[in-house]
């Protein structure tokens, strides 16, 4: 979601229904269902952060403050805080794949409308539109993949999926800088919107239809009763917390990022510091260790070594050196990663009864984590400078050590 773990909005793996046919791995239908889905999550992370890399750009373009610019990314991942729920909703009574294609779909012509839109309201309201449409794909995506592969293959399943999320969040800030270098940050939306537009079409020409979907009535009023259960539960809530509080670290650190790079001492152009995303195929290790670190010395420990190593890396990145901050960023990379593995992987292990809402409740909360964690670091940035950036972090870490004192 980062941006690599998102998804964890969508139901709990289950097995697909007895009797029927799954999806195994060597078959023609996995790897089309694999590639599908794989395609689909390089659209949507990418279209998620689209204008992340490019602020700088549009501040200067359109004349508005980094706080007003953070808006553009901020007001899309509110809105698919607040589309997850029903949207996971609707693909129960209308089916995982039509849910899917109207996303992917919907996300991608929204994005190539961007490039000719010239007044910041307007551009606001069409990226959190889009945050909208692109709640669709991560409130379904791994309800698709438990239902129809092969039980013993759905790990590795959504392995592959989160990898395409990993990929697609990644490359918007990489190619998005490296057009822009050569180009305009306009351009650089026109091409990545194409881009996610193809994305949609391999999904839509490969993905195979779902065999072991069972359509079933919404219920508003019992997701309801679910959801405030799962919010009053205390474990649960801190849970959720914590997942936000790191959220909040990573998304004020890479909102602001470019901002800094750009300016004076380092000046450095929009395809170098597109470069610097890169940095984020280290959350993707991270993620696969993670698991045995916490197995080893426990879940509380990793969370605290997660937030030892996201504060040692906001304070690395004081340091006016280009090596240091990025040996910073990949400190706050693994330290943010370590949390939000543990955190999501808890809330489902810890929810009695309904798994996929209380995964969906963790993803919306997180994905408002992200969204204050952008526009309030901006807004620091444009009053303190990057001491105000570290500010916000080390404040949203401090609060999360004190909630993980309680059990987790």
């Amino acid at each position: 979601m980062v941006d690599t773990t998102t998804g964890a909005g969508a139901p709990s793996p289950v097995s697909a229904t007895a009797g029927t046919a799954e999806l195994a791995p060597g078959t023609r239908a996995y790897r089309r269902a694999i590639t599908a889905l794989f395609a689909a999550g390089v659209a949507v992370f990418l279209l998620l952060y689209v204008t992340q890399g490019l602020l700088p750009e549009i501040s200067d373009e359109l004349r508005i403050t980094p706080a007003e610019a953070s808006l553009t990314v901020s007001a899309t991942t509110a809105a698919i805080a607040i589309a997850l729920l029903p949207l996971s909703a609707l693909s129960e009574k209308y089916g995982r794949t039509r849910v899917m294609t109207a996303s992917v779909f919907t996300a991608s012509v929204i994005g190539l409308a961007l490039p000719f839109v010239t007044d910041l309201g307007a551009f606001v309201a069409l990226r959190a539109l889009q945050g909208v449409a692109l709640a669709g794909l991560p409130a379904t995506a791994m309800a698709y993949l438990a239902e129809e592969v092969s039980p013993k293959a759905v790990s590795s399943a959504i392995g592959l999926y989160l990898a395409g999320n990993s990929i697609g969040g990644m490359s918007s800030r990489f190619v998005a800088g490296l057009v822009a270098q050569w180009s305009d940050w306009r351009v650089s939306l026109g091409v990545l919107g194409v881009i996610a537009l193809c994305c949609a079409v391999v999904f839509r020409l490969t993905v195979p239809r779902a065999a072991n979907f069972r359509s079933v009535p919404v219920n508003p009023g019992a997701v309801a009763r679910t959801v405030s259960g799962h919010l009053r539960n205390p474990l649960l809530l801190r849970l959720y917390f914590l997942g936000a509080l790191f959220m909040v670290v990573f998304g004020a650190v890479f909102t602001v990022l470019g901002y800094r790079l750009s300016a004076a001492p380092f000046g450095l152009p929009e395809g170098v510091i597109g470069a610097f995303f890169l940095i984020y195929l280290v959350g993707t290790v991270t993620s696969t260790c993670i698991g045995r670190f916490a197995e080893r010395f426990g879940r509380r420990t990793a969370l605290y070594a997660g937030m030892a190593v996201a504060s040692a890396g906001v304070v690395v990145t004081v340091v006016n050196g280009v090596v240091a901050i990025v040996a910073g960023l990949v400190l706050v990379t693994v330290g943010f990663f370590t949390g939000h593995v543990i955190a999501s992987s808890s809330v489902s292990s810890n929810a009695a009864t309904g798994r996929a809402q209380a995964s969906a409740v963790y993803l919306t909360i997180y994905y408002i984590g992200n969204s204050i964690g952008g526009t309030l670091a901006a807004s620091a940035y444009h009053g303190a400078g990057w001491t105000g950036v570290v500010v916000v972090c080390l404040a949203s870490m401090g609060l999360a050590a004190l909630i993980a004192v309680r059990r987790i």
